[in-house]
């Protein structure tokens, strides 16, 4: 599957764009206003890396959270 850790199976998560106009009313106006609320998807920093998985060494997407709690080990 694209996208998706092969360790931990992070993938992407859906969100909303909101796009708001008008000036605070904290700074004098009458308040912001959304305009438009688009969907958008929250991509996960994947990196491909050289892995020695289970005695194995082969190229694997691992998302940088994994990397950095040393969850698999880089081959150098």
């Amino acid at each position: 599957m694209a996208r998706v850790c092969e360790v931990c199976g992070k993938g992407p998560t859906s969100g909303n764009r909101i796009i708001r106009r008008g000036l605070a009313k904290k700074k004098g106006g009458i308040g912001l206003h959304t305009t438009a609320v688009t969907r958008r998807r929250f991509l996960p920093n994947l990196l491909k890396v050289r892995a020695n998985m289970s005695g194995h060494v082969r190229n694997v997407k691992v998302c940088a959270a994994c990397l950095r709690s040393g969850k698999i080990t880089k081959v150098v």
